[in-house]
């Protein structure tokens, strides 16, 4: 609640809190491989904002374990079809435009078009990372959910909350920033200007130390800080078998950690707004979902807490398949007037939409303030 500023929704994020365990537990039935202690217990890391280590984590690539694991399950379903290399185009609505009823998509290879009906339809698009020059997200996330969202009317909130992870690699390769996990600073790395000064405590809230870095990068007139491993509790031990591609990865852009810090600098990271969601993950549209980063359900707040995103993601897609399940065939089966070619060579600049909120909502949010701030 401190990280997100008290703006978190105290009922989303109790929900999150009690089923976390369970979600862990499920986890590691499908064959997640926590990290553990010499006794078989699970093993806890801290990150930024954490009081103590809380984290069950995999090397320095949980969400890479987590997912691909849960792959392979989806993939020996019989009753899933997975299409790759597909665009989702427009939703399909009733013609009240009050319940969604599916989705149009195009094969990126042969252009076609294809109407997908369906009694639920979840949206689960990512977050808004490509929008930005810097980001650890993969250029493809443009908010393309939040972005037909507010084309049709559906509720949106806070498109101005964008977190900036502190620490991505510097380079001037262009693509996706390399996160410098949280984790590094949780175990004792600490953060230094040219001169080899601390500026700034490592656990402070990402918001908090990002603004710190900047400062510094502004007082010295440099393009990053420096990042130094050297101080990690354990040394050279841990960094090997805590943070492999980490270390890997900085020496393959000419940096060992073992020996120098390591430039690192601010990138976009996290999107704490997005189509509002109830507890259940429904949006303001009947038979709609939204789950993941582009969804707001309120946990977050105004600023992310680190790790709370994957649980996050976890237990709020499970309830939406439950609410689904519970209540699939319930509302009344409307019909679609489709007709493919009033889709055909269309491009609806959802990126375009989702910047011009962004921006929108940010000269709101600074208004509001100087208005306080005169008060």
């Amino acid at each position: 609640m401190r990280a997100g500023h008290y703006e978190n929704n105290p009922d989303t994020v109790r929900c999150m809190i009690r089923h976390s365990r369970e979600t862990i537990e499920e986890l590691i039935a499908r064959g997640v491989r926590f990290e553990r202690e010499a006794n078989g217990e699970l093993a806890y890391t801290r990150e930024g904002a954490h009081s103590r280590p809380r984290i069950v984590f995999h090397a320095d690539c949980t969400g890479k374990e987590i997912s691909s694991h849960l792959l392979r399950a989806v993939q020996k379903l019989p009753n899933v079809i997975l299409r790759p290399h597909t665009t989702m185009v427009d939703l399909l609505f009733d013609e009240t435009k009050t319940q969604c009823l599916g989705a149009i998509v195009r094969d990126n290879k042969t252009k076609e078009l294809t109407a997908v009906h369906a009694g639920n339809t979840v949206l689960a698009t990512g977050g808004v990372g490509g929008l930005f020059p810097h980001s650890t997200n993969f250029r493809i996330l443009t908010g393309d959910g939040v972005g037909v969202a507010l084309e049709h009317g559906i509720a949106v909130d806070h498109p101005e909350y964008v977190q900036f992870h502190p620490t991505t690699l510097y380079t001037q390769r262009r693509g996706r920033s390399f996160l410098i996990s949280e984790s590094v600073r949780g175990e004792g790395a600490q953060l230094i200007n040219a001169a080899g000064e601390r500026f700034v405590d490592e656990l402070l809230p990402r918001d908090v130390v990002t603004a710190a870095i900047r400062r510094e990068m502004r007082r010295e007139g440099s393009r990053f800080v420096r990042l130094d491993l050297r101080t990690v509790a354990g040394g050279a031990q841990t960094l090997a078998h805590h943070f492999p591609g980490i270390v890997e990865r900085c020496r393959e852009e000419g940096y060992d950690v073992y020996s120098e810090p390591i430039p690192v600098v601010p990138a976009q990271h996290y999107f704490m707004g997005g189509i509002r969601v109830d507890k259940y993950s429904k949006t303001t549209m009947d038979d709609l979902y939204a789950v993941g980063e582009t969804a707001c359900n309120g946990v977050h707040g105004k600023n992310r807490l680190a790790s709370n995103s994957l649980l996050e993601s976890l237990v709020f897609a499970k309830r939406a398949a439950s609410d689904m399940a519970e209540n699939f065939g319930k509302h009344e089966r409307l019909a679609a007037n489709v007709r493919l070619s009033d889709y055909k060579g269309c491009d609806r600049d959802y990126k375009k939409i989702v910047l011009k909120e962004i921006e929108r909502m940010k000269k709101e949010h600074e208004q509001h303030n100087n208005d306080d701030e005169r008060r």
